[in-house]
């Protein structure tokens, strides 16, 4: 474990944004921009995809150095600064435990926590379970031809699915999610399609 955290350091060093020298230079030192050229606005999207990467990086940083959490159960994802931990716990303590850690990461503005808990002795046959269950959805969802030009992936933790990915429009959305409830095993749905 100690030898994780200088790896994940040097990570997050790598990974941080470093300003390049034009950006470095004051704007006294720029020269004056032409009136007939209009500036264009730095792309926002970019920017928040950035940001984003940076929190995941920061929340896993959080979770792997926090003692009442095993981090390498805990999937972390960011979307317009809202963070999602996914996968498996082995109690409510250490899902709390999580989502507390994730709070307190500068920037995060708010967590979703879809932690399941399962314990120790059941992770085996759940994982074997969700393993079947992600395989029939899929299995079913690629079948069906009215799903041809959705993009959709498939999650299962502890019987409960999350679909993620797009669809061409509302009505395919709601396909996707009838034929996963009609899946033997699901027991929820996180309908997570745009």
């Amino acid at each position: 474990m100690t030898s994780v955290l200088p790896f994940l350091t040097v990570v997050a060093l790598a990974l941080s944004p470093a300003p390049s020298p034009a950006q470095a230079r004051t704007a006294d030192a720029r020269p004056a921009a032409r009136v007939e050229e209009p500036t264009k606005p730095a792309d926002a999207g970019a920017g928040q995809v950035m940001k984003d990467s940076w929190l995941t990086t920061k929340t896993k940083m959080a979770l792997v150095k926090d003692k009442r959490v095993k981090a390498r159960h805990i999937t972390v994802e960011t979307q317009g600064s809202v963070v999602i931990l996914r996968g498996k716990v082995a109690t409510v303590a250490e899902r709390i435990a999580a989502e507390e850690v994730a709070k307190g990461v500068g920037g995060v503005k708010s967590v979703s926590n879809a932690l399941q808990v399962v314990p120790e002795v059941q992770r085996k046959s759940v994982d074997l379970k969700d393993d079947e269950i992600q395989k029939a959805v899929k299995g079913r969802l690629e079948k069906d031809g009215g799903l041809k030009d959705a993009d959709i992936k498939v999650r299962s933790d502890n019987g409960v699915v999350t679909l993620l990915g797009k669809t061409p429009d509302a009505k395919t959305k709601t396909r996707a999610a009838d034929l996963t409830r009609g899946v033997p095993g699901v027991r929820a749905l996180r309908d997570e399609l745009r």
